[in-house]
């Protein structure tokens, strides 16, 4: 069975300001360099007028894992992450891939404004296929996001103040 997952996170600065960081692959390079754990990558990147996707890979060294993933992975952990966004709306949607976890996260993301800035929401489904463990990996996996938006969201806010 998959876990939903909704996220919140919010910003001071106006949506346009935070999709303009999010789809630039220099602030792309510098967050991987700060949050990606071992061995980041940006594997892809596209752009268009209308839209931009790409694709990063993360690591989490094994002891930073909670030991039911640890037990499971027997090493690091790699995630692969696909984003895809467009500029109407700012929305986009995301697929995040786990090695040695037969499970994913898929998931629409937006950005709108607010009254104080704006607010990124992260709507999905975390599904991992494993009899008896895979409802307690599906809500580690959930948490995990979550906290690696909230960081992500201070550091979006932190390079557009250097950058103002």
């Amino acid at each position: 069975m998959a876990r939903r997952i909704e996220h919140r996170t919010t910003s001071r600065w106006p949506a346009r300001d935070v999709y303009a960081a999010l789809v630039d692959e220099t602030y792309l390079r510098d967050r991987l360099a700060e949050l990606g754990g071992t061995d980041p990558k940006l594997v892809a990147f596209t752009t268009t007028e209308q839209s931009t996707s790409y694709q990063l890979r993360q690591g989490v060294p094994a002891d930073k894992l909670p030991s039911v993933a640890r037990g499971l992975l027997g090493g690091d952990l790699v995630i692969d992450r696909a984003e895809s966004w467009t500029e109407a709306g700012y929305a986009g949607t995301v697929e995040v891939m786990l090695n040695g976890v037969p499970g994913r996260l898929d998931g629409t993301i937006t950005l709108a404004d607010t009254a104080s800035g704006s607010e990124l929401t992260l709507t999905g489904q975390v599904k991992v296929g494993i009899p008896l463990m895979g409802g307690k990996l599906e809500t580690m996996i959930a948490e995990q996001v979550a906290l690696l938006l909230d960081k992500e969201t201070e550091f979006t806010a932190e390079w557009l103040a250097r950058r103002a």
